[in-house]
């Protein structure tokens, strides 16, 4: 079989860029997908970081280099002939981005419907006009690929209700595929002076992610300040994430004002990520809406205790391994954070918790199940 994958939106650096390098990674080290060729869809910068370590994988690979922009008409225009001309059995996209006029079989990634939940003009950096537009395209575009799909790859199970409710997509034609935490080599930076690079003095609470509304660390900044104000400022709070516009509001908000304690790193990089990740004393994730949710189980791999919002996914994610918080209170939040910080015998139990609960979690297994859809799909 012959199969095609769009990996124009491959990077070490975000969510489901990472999802695409472990997918491949993973599924080129396996014996079965020996049996067949592929066909990535790359850019040529990302190409020429990644085509190396996939050939020393696996030798029937082909890249086809375009640097069509995702969510474009571009895209909706040239990509079908693009794929065709490649003589693609079954096609992979692992985000909803699927021209419309892509007839050929293909099964479809949908991380999640925040789209749909979060349709905030706040959630972009567009005018209302503009926005509005652009999500109901958006909208038209990802409810087309479902439907016309083979298949649906979702990354939970709450995803999987989710898309079947909103979406009435059913259940029989979705697979549950779980993601797993980041593998990150050692690097040669030692711990002492990479907090001191950030300006990390203190022990320190970890967020890692976007700033985007629903990532809710506006409602985070709200809870370290009632943290700061009830249980002092012996730890500082730690946000990891490539700056933009959504982090620039951010970090001129009054809740960050009201703050005494707050460092922001804007993008690590792997090796120092992982120092920050081992020295930290908690991780806390304040999301009101997640699809998945890798960097607290990234913690936990790193034995770092979680305090996590209760919604959507995370529960089933994280299990019996995490101390859960309403989001959207802030009091409740910072006693949870404070819970986990001062308590002992919590802090055990949640990382013993977290070596059962991790153990659910294996790219490998994710590969081995993503590389049977498209036998059966193709």
């Amino acid at each position: 079989m012959n199969i095609g994958i769009d990996a124009r939106m491959i990077s070490p650096s975000f969510g489901i860029g990472r999802y695409i390098e472990q997918l491949l990674l993973h599924m080129f080290a396996l014996e079965k997908s020996k049996e067949h060729s592929f066909v990535l869809f790359m850019k040529k910068e990302m190409a020429q970081i990644y085509m190396p370590l996939f050939q020393e994988l696996h030798a029937n690979i082909r890249v086809v280099y375009t640097e069509i922009p995702w969510y474009s008409f571009k895209e909706q225009k040239e990509m079908p002939a693009l794929i065709r001309a490649e003589g693609v059995d079954c096609m992979h996209f692992p985000h909803w981005n699927v021209p419309y006029l892509y007839n050929d079989p293909f099964v479809v990634t949908v991380h999640d419907l925040i789209m749909y939940h979060f349709p905030r003009p706040e959630a972009t950096t567009l005018g209302p006009l503009l926005f509005f537009f652009k999500n109901r395209v958006h909208r038209f575009i990802l409810s087309h690929a479902v439907k016309k799909a083979r298949h649906v790859l979702v990354p939970s199970m709450f995803t999987k209700e989710d898309v079947h409710t909103t979406l009435r997509v059913p259940k029989e034609k979705m697979t549950v595929s779980y993601e797993a935490p980041i593998d990150i080599k050692e690097g040669e930076g030692k711990p002492l002076s990479v907090l001191e690079t950030y300006n990390i003095f203190r022990p320190h609470v970890l967020y890692v992610g976007a700033a985007y509304p629903h990532k809710n660390v506006k409602g985070l900044l709200e809870a370290w300040h009632v943290f700061e104000q009830t249980y002092g400022n012996d730890y500082q709070l730690v946000l990891v994430g490539q700056k933009n516009p959504f982090y620039t509001r951010l970090l001129e908000s009054k809740e960050m004002r009201a703050c005494t304690q707050v460092i922001y790193t804007d993008f690590v990089p792997d090796d120092q990520l992982k120092v920050l990740y081992e020295t930290a004393s908690l991780f806390v994730t304040p999301s009101l809406y997640e699809g998945f949710g890798l960097p607290p189980l990234e913690a936990m791999k790193y034995g770092v205790p979680v305090v996590s919002s209760d919604r959507t996914c995370l529960p089933e994610i994280l299990g019996e391994a995490a101390l859960y918080a309403d989001p959207e209170n802030k009091e409740q939040l910072a006693e949870q954070m404070y819970r986990a910080l001062s308590d002992d015998h919590i802090r055990f139990v949640l990382k013993e918790r977290a070596k059962g609960e991790l153990s659910r979690y294996s790219w490998k297994q994710m590969a081995e199940q993503t590389l049977a859809i498209y036998e059966q799909n193709g």
